[in-house]
């Protein structure tokens, strides 16, 4: 059954975790699990301090060469019947972490209270949100 905007949205907004598709200049595809926030259309997740190869990030040269991503948010269970997922397209932009930004996250997420990520941070505005759930769901 397909979800209407503002109940993808909710679904998106309550989820831990999503998927982060970007293409690198090369026109391959890149895919990554990002933390967020979202408020309304706009999305932010932050580099972290989770060990990382490079601090060059893949995902953040992907968004300087082409802003276009999507973003997926998923439920899966062995119950078909919960089944959802949410996607948002939007254009990314690399910035510098906000207080607020950082705020909202540590209230989200609860290791960066005592963690709280550096930045850089990527805001996502979104443009369209698709989404589909088990005709049983809630």
């Amino acid at each position: 059954m397909r979800l209407r905007e503002d109940e993808a949205r909710g679904r998106f907004a309550a989820a831990r975790v999503a998927r982060l598709a970007t293409i690198t200049p090369e026109g391959r595809p890149h895919l990554v699990p990002v933390v967020f926030v979202l408020e309304r259309d706009v999305l932010h997740f932050a580099v972290d301090r989770k060990p990382k190869t490079t601090t060059a990030l893949r995902r953040l040269a992907n968004v300087a060469a082409n802003p276009l991503v999507s973003l997926l948010a998923d439920h899966y269970a062995d119950d078909w019947t919960q089944l959802w997922w949410v996607r948002a397209d939007g254009t990314a932009t690399v910035g510098d972490l906000t207080d607020a930004v950082r705020e909202r996250l540590a209230a989200k997420y609860p290791p960066y209270v005592d963690e709280p990520p550096p930045g850089p941070v990527v805001e996502v505005t979104i443009s369209r949100w698709t989404g589909w759930r088990s005709s049983s769901s809630s």
